[in-house]
């Protein structure tokens, strides 16, 4: 069969493309913005990529089934094409579970921040426990190399993303998946383009909740207010909270890079890591606390955790130069902004660090974070910001509430020139989007070996 995926360079829709080469399948696909590190990943896949959304492409390839991403909308040419020449077609989410997950044993990681971290250690766990897993997860796990795999298992790790699922689907992705085992990370108010207001996403997770059989588990943090608003909707699983406190099924004691699991009051053992943020300790019970339901022993997860290699575009280190450390992040909510900070704040101690960052996702671009941004860039030193051409609104704002370590720029060449005059040996430049970035990072490595001669 051969599937054509408009949308492929998304970090979901490029893992349905890579499960569906996997499978057998000829797979092709399109984007607005093809680049690393999932164009290079589907180029070594052999899947031919197409720039752009011409709607010539569909008679060129000639597919037997088109696979729509939710980037796609009433109105694009290559969409009313679709649907006038009567093409089979369906979601990303949709494929999925038909063709990968229907006799699979689904374990999902759903939440606001984390997910991809917390489903790359759970995969990785099991994986260390000999259970060799597929998984579909929305970034790159160093320890893989891939975004998904097919594995040769009944267990499947999937990333649970809260987003909808295509322009004929409204409803949240992961309500496709029915897991068996499901992490509840955390729940805040995002995805402005789609949800109004914090209730409506609520009620997506509350469907999600709906989905799990009462012999499966719910795994959930313990300290968040509004999952419990959502659990206190109805449940009818098994739930084990985790989180810091003795009355967590699952809990923690931090200390440093290592951490102490306990698993209803009894100590299990402790945990060794190179991983930075308390935010990490817990996506990495949540992980423990999941593989334990299917059968791994703690001790054994314990162990994995410490040849965990993290997730590109997570706090990456791209390269150092001179004394000069560039980080890559995908960061683009405030907590998660100010928890990455705290990370590396943590590591560094009292070595400089510039924050630069492009507000550039959907909800950014309405402008809902803009009172919350500069209290979530405190723990930098310096503060750049690049003001993209539509990002809708004035960033000089969030750059005065930071004072004097706050800047704004308009271009990425203004955006190189102020990191580079700020940049001195032993400083750490952590750049954070959810997009390419106009390639700065390489930009700005190439820019400090010229100068460092």
């Amino acid at each position: 069969m051969h599937i054509h995926i408009l949308g492929i360079c998304g970090t979901f829709m490029a893992g349905v493309a890579l499960l569906a080469r996997a499978a057998g399948h000829t797979v092709s696909g399109c984007d607005a913005g093809v680049y690393p590190p999932m164009s290079t990943q589907l180029a070594e896949a052999g899947i031919a990529l197409r720039e752009g959304y011409a709607p010539e492409q569909l008679a060129e390839f000639n597919p037997d089934m088109v696979v729509v991403g939710n980037v796609m909308s009433r109105g694009r040419p290559i969409i009313e094409e679709l649907l006038n020449r009567d093409l089979p077609y369906t979601s990303g989410p949709a494929w999925l579970a038909e063709h990968v997950l229907r006799d699979r044993r689904v374990l999902a990681v759903a939440g606001t921040h984390g997910k991809t971290t917390t489903s790359s250690l759970l995969a990785w766990i099991l994986e260390q426990a000999g259970l060799e897993p597929g998984f579909l997860i929305g970034g790159i796990p160093a320890n893989f190399g891939a975004s998904a795999r097919l594995g040769t298992s009944p267990f499947f790790v999937v990333e649970a993303d809260e987003y909808d699922t295509a322009f004929f689907d409204k409803r949240s992705k992961f309500v496709h998946y029915r897991p068996r085992t499901l992490i509840l990370n955390n729940l805040e108010f995002d995805h402005a383009d789609i949800f109004p207001d914090l209730a409506a996403i609520q009620r997506q997770f509350h469907h999600l909740l709906r989905t799990v059989p009462n012999s499966g588990l719910i795994v959930a943090n313990g300290q968040d207010p509004h999952l419990a608003e959502v659990l206190a909707m109805g449940c009818w699983t098994p739930v084990e909270r985790f989180g810091v406190g003795d009355w967590q099924a699952w809990n923690i004691a931090p200390d440093g890079g290592a951490f102490d699991v306990a698993y209803q009051g009894k100590q299990q053992g402790r945990a060794e890591w190179s991983q930075l943020g308390m935010h990490n300790v817990h996506n990495a019970l949540a992980a423990i606390a999941a593989a334990h339901h299917v059968g791994v022993p703690v001790t054994t997860a314990i162990e994995g955790l410490r040849d965990f290699d993290g997730v590109k575009r997570r706090l990456e280190v791209r390269g150092t130069v001179n004394g000069v450390t560039v980080y890559d992040d995908f960061a683009h909510h405030p907590t998660a902004i100010a928890t990455t900070l705290a990370g590396l704040r943590a590591r560094v101690g009292t070595q400089p660090i510039i924050a630069v960052l492009e507000p550039r996702s959907n909800t950014m671009k309405l402008g809902v974070f803009k009172d919350s941004l500069a209290p979530a860039l405190v723990a930098a030193d310096a503060v750049v910001l690049y003001q993209a051409p539509d990002l809708g609104w004035d960033l000089d704002a969030v750059a005065t509430a930071l004072g004097p370590r706050g800047q704004v720029c308009h271009s990425l060449d203004d955006t190189l020139a102020a990191i580079q005059a700020h940049a001195k040996p032993g400083t750490q430049v952590l750049i954070m989007s959810n997009g390419g970035f106009g390639g700065i990072h390489e930009r700005l490595l190439q820019a400090l070996h010229a100068a460092a001669g």
